[in-house]
């Protein structure tokens, strides 16, 4: 088992084309649409660049284009509004998103920052284009992960994080942006029904998040479920189960079944209201996932687990502390990163996150907790 031994990299140097003209630097008057459709944890990432972007320009209007899903993540940020593309709807295809562009431009859009630099938003940008509306896209630094998860010539050394990029982007608008000034969003209330629901604020409250997209980064469930186990014997903390869909949600009803103090949030709160349970929590165990990111949103001290992924591809969540991550032993499988997203590994690394032992997890939980 491996920790983080330093802080992969978070700054790059200023743009040149960072130094706009005297409107551009206050904000004032300033329309920004900002591009991110998904994925969840990417999505969140967004947030805090972009409240450090309203907090240092505070007079620049935000309109953020992104999933209807992800509106709560940037309620109580100021000056920002949420605009829900439909890409499986209204603003599927060309036709669509000619569409979309249309409604946009009723907006009055100044600037248009693309933090995601896909298909649907390169198509966006020529039809802004027509428009003469300045458009600066992420960098994904694709050389850079490349040269980090090759399994032949690795360069092992932090690269440019992803909320880096992210403020990269308004730099090149003009709009620099000191990302060690942002702010942390702050705690937000849970509903009634919500603390009905978790009964009992005198137990620490623990959220796991067990599952990631892919299996690379996905902590063993017989190790999980040993985790849980544990922690649900000592009687003092509430652990409270995330995840999505059937499959996950039949899997957490059993642990929430055999572990009392367990409960499983699947399917019975909003994605709000579950933000704001996040937002309370006293630590959060996920993997190299979005709930990881939306936790650290909150500054609520946050256990990474890691697989064939590994910090230094730029994924960290927000400001929280290096050794608050737990990486699978490299000197047992030195290709670590094989990938970026956790999706490719060679042959014989199916089970590199055993080498992280749960006990090494639950001491940590002990440490963050006892901090």
């Amino acid at each position: 088992m491996e920790r983080v031994s330093k802080t992969p990299t978070t700054s790059a140097k200023t743009p040149e084309s960072s130094i706009g003209n005297p409107t551009t630097l206050t904000g004032e008057g300033l329309h920004i649409l900002v591009i991110r459709l998904s994925a969840m944890g990417d999505v969140a990432m967004t947030a805090p660049v972009i409240s450090a972007l309203t907090e240092q320009y505070p007079k620049i209007k935000i309109t953020v284009l992104t999933r209807g899903f992800f509106s709560p993540i940037f309620s109580n940020i100021r000056n920002v509004t949420v605009y829900e593309a439909d890409v499986k709807g209204k603003h599927k295809g060309l036709f669509g998103l000619w569409k979309l562009y249309k409604e946009l431009n009723h907006l009055n859009i100044n600037m248009v920052a693309d933090l995601h630099n896909v298909l649907r938003s390169n198509i966006l940008k020529q039809y802004f284009r027509l428009g003469s509306v300045p458009f600066n896209q992420i960098d994904k630094g694709r050389t850079a992960k490349k040269a980090l998860t090759s399994l032949t010539h690795k360069i092992f050394e932090p690269i440019t994080t992803t909320h880096q990029r992210y403020a990269d982007v308004f730099g090149n608008l003009g709009l620099p942006i000191d990302l060690k000034m942002a702010s942390l969003l702050p705690k937000r209330p849970i509903a009634n029904s919500t603390k009905e629901l978790v009964n009992g604020k005198e137990q620490k409250w623990i959220g796991i998040a067990p599952f990631a997209a892919f299996a690379g980064k996905m902590y063993p469930l017989d190790l999980m479920e040993k985790v849980v186990h544990t922690l649900n014997k000592t009687g003092g903390y509430k652990i409270l189960l995330f995840g999505g869909g059937e499959q996950e949600k039949n899997l957490l009803e059993k642990w929430a079944i055999n572990y009392k103090n367990s409960i499983n949030l699947v399917g019975k709160l909003t994605f709000k209201e579950e933000l704001a349970l996040i937002s309370q929590l006293n630590l959060m165990l996920a993997m190299d996932s979005g709930n990881a990111h939306l936790a650290a949103l909150f500054g609520i001290p946050t256990l990474t687990l890691w697989g064939v992924t590994h910090p230094y591809a730029g994924f960290y969540p927000f400001k929280q502390d290096p050794q608050n991550a737990l990486l699978a032993d490299r000197n047992q499988y030195p290709l670590i990163p094989t990938s970026v997203y956790g999706n490719k590994y060679p042959p014989g690394y199916e089970n590199v996150m055993r080498t992280i032992a749960p006990e090494e997890v639950l001491s940590k939980i002990e440490e963050i907790l006892n901090s």
